[in-house]
């Protein structure tokens, strides 16, 4: 798989979406706690907080450009999450790659529940926009835009469903040693449960010349891609998001900045 192909996979980061097989979307999953945790609190979680991170953005070990994470709070209990990614080094630079994707959302009593999504891609040969928006009053979600006719089709949502940059938020609210947590991703027309596994011990963890004490989150039902979170205690964005296609590594993003915004 070439270069552009992964880094758009990125961008339907919904990271957690690597290459999972959907669910149809006219049959929803069966339903799912928003998080299993199998094991004891330990901590409150942390609530959630306006930031912008910066992040260097790898693709099998190569500097491919850089992204860009931030929670806006819109007021009330609304809530927006943006994920930017510009490719600047190698063919990713040479096409000009820039993916936008936002997600807002409330933020009811630690839970997320998404409202809209949106996801626009720009650069040589590229020019895609996909709008979906979650009704909870009808429990049901539905996208249009540059995507595939059977992924307009309306999909039933189920409490505790997630776009994919929400699952990213969720791990870091949720993630403590030993826990295994579990998601319905839903996003851009397609339904997929995502479980976690949080290692028993923290690691060390480096970057942006920087250690960190990190629990590692993996993914454990992703087949042969894997995805996996370095989180934490006190940083509200992973510190490091792996991606991994047969055992080797894919995308790769680490932290090089964060900041606590008003």
């Amino acid at each position: 798989m070439n270069k552009l192909p992964l880094l758009a996979l990125l961008a339907a980061l919904a990271w957690p979406a690597a290459h999972a097989q959907d669910a149809p979307a006219s049959q929803p999953a069966p339903a799912q706690p928003a998080a299993v945790d199998d094991a004891p609190e330990q901590a409150p979680r942390p609530e959630l907080e306006p930031f912008v991170a910066t992040y260097e953005a790898y693709n099998k070990g190569d500097l491919a450009g850089n992204a860009t994470m931030k929670v806006v709070h819109n007021g009330g209990a609304q809530w927006r999450v943006d994920l930017g990614i510009k490719g600047n080094r190698g063919f990713a630079g040479i096409l000009g790659l820039n993916i936008q994707q936002s997600t807002v959302f409330d933020d009811i009593g630690g839970q997320f529940r998404p409202l809209t999504q949106s996801t626009v891609r720009k650069g040589l040969f590229l020019g895609k926009k996909v709008n979906g928006v979650y009704d909870w009053d009808t429990h049901t979600a539905q996208w249009q835009g540059s995507i595939k006719e059977e992924r307009t089709q309306p999909i039933a949502l189920q409490d505790g469903d997630m776009s994919g940059l929400l699952i990213n938020l969720a791990v870091i609210r949720d993630a403590r040693p030993g826990a295994r947590l579990q998601y319905r991703f839903v996003d851009g027309g397609r339904v997929r449960d995502h479980i976690y596994q949080v290692a028993d011990e923290t690691e060390t963890v480096e970057v942006g010349g920087l250690s960190y004490s990190a629990m590692r989150v993996s993914r454990v039902n992703g087949g042969n891609d894997e995805t996996i979170f370095w989180v934490v205690n006190g940083v509200p964005t992973p510190v490091r998001m792996l991606q991994r296609e047969d055992g080797r590594d894919g995308i790769d993003l680490r932290l090089i900045e964060y900041r606590g915004t008003q």
